[in-house]
């Protein structure tokens, strides 16, 4: 993937994980809400789990955006994942 792109994709990832955190209401009006969530993260667990996927989001973006998510993935799984040699 191109510079640009890669940059452009990852601040639009890092915007929409924002925009989650920030305006939790508005995604949970147009979402609805999430059973599961409320059952196991308890009242208020719909907000919860829109805000901790935003955190997701905004996480991955940043590391898009700046070239490091190759290098994230591979610290962390890359003792489950090993590279195949050549």
């Amino acid at each position: 993937m191109s510079l640009v792109w890669r940059i452009i994709l990852g601040l639009a990832l890092a915007a929409l994980g924002s925009s989650m955190v920030i305006r939790t209401l508005w995604f949970k009006n147009f979402l609805g809400y999430v059973d599961w969530a409320e059952r196991h993260l308890g009242g208020g667990g719909t907000n919860l789990l829109i805000k901790f996927i935003g955190i997701i989001f905004a996480f991955v973006g940043i590391l898009v955006a700046t070239g490091l998510w190759g290098s994230f993935l591979e610290a962390t799984l890359g003792s489950i994942f090993p590279r195949q040699a050549l």
